[in-house]
């Protein structure tokens, strides 16, 4: 490919960005840089999530670090459909129609699956490298925390049924 047919290229890539990509879902030119998912992510979730993601999301207070692939894996799992997205804003979205305790408990299940990987590669780094196992324990006691926290955050879960009045919850 010469020089020529590469500035050919980046100027079709272009003109599709400014035609295709920059207009709304009726084809009009957009004003401004407004994500229009931006309208979606700022939508009421549960309680719960808050903190949940405010734990889940921190290495430090959670002993595992969750990629935005994990997340999105996790997802996959549920059956669920997650752009790829900031962490916060996919856990938002993961959770934010969360109606029973048994959606909720196979949603923690599925992260303890990516967490309990973590712990065993934690284990076998500590076993052989011995100086390092105080350090590798303390993430697994800190993952060991969180997995019970999701235990908590599913018995204190009041169930919505979709014929549930919004104001009488």
């Amino acid at each position: 490919m010469n020089h020529h047919d590469l500035d050919d290229l980046k100027a079709e890539f272009d003109k599709f960005v400014r035609e295709k990509c920059t207009t709304d879902e009726k084809g009009n030119p957009v004003e401004n840089e407004y994500d229009a998912g931006d309208a979606v992510d700022d939508e009421p979730v549960p309680a719960f999530v808050d903190e949940l993601e405010n734990k889940l999301l921190a290495p430090v207070l959670s002993g595992v670090y969750l990629s935005r692939i994990d997340i999105k894996r996790i997802s996959q799992a549920l059956d669920e459909s997650l752009p790829i997205k900031e962490r916060k804003k996919m856990i938002k979205a993961l959770f934010r129609h969360t109606t029973s305790k048994e959606w909720l408990r196979g949603a923690f299940d599925e992260i303890n699956n990516h967490m309990d990987g973590r712990i065993l590669i934690y284990r076998q780094l500590g076993e052989a490298f011995p100086a390092t196992k105080a350090i590798f324990d303390e993430h697994i006691a800190k993952a060991e925390k969180t997995k019970r926290m999701f235990d908590q955050i599913v018995a204190d879960f009041e169930e919505i049924e979709p014929t549930d009045e919004p104001m009488m919850v």
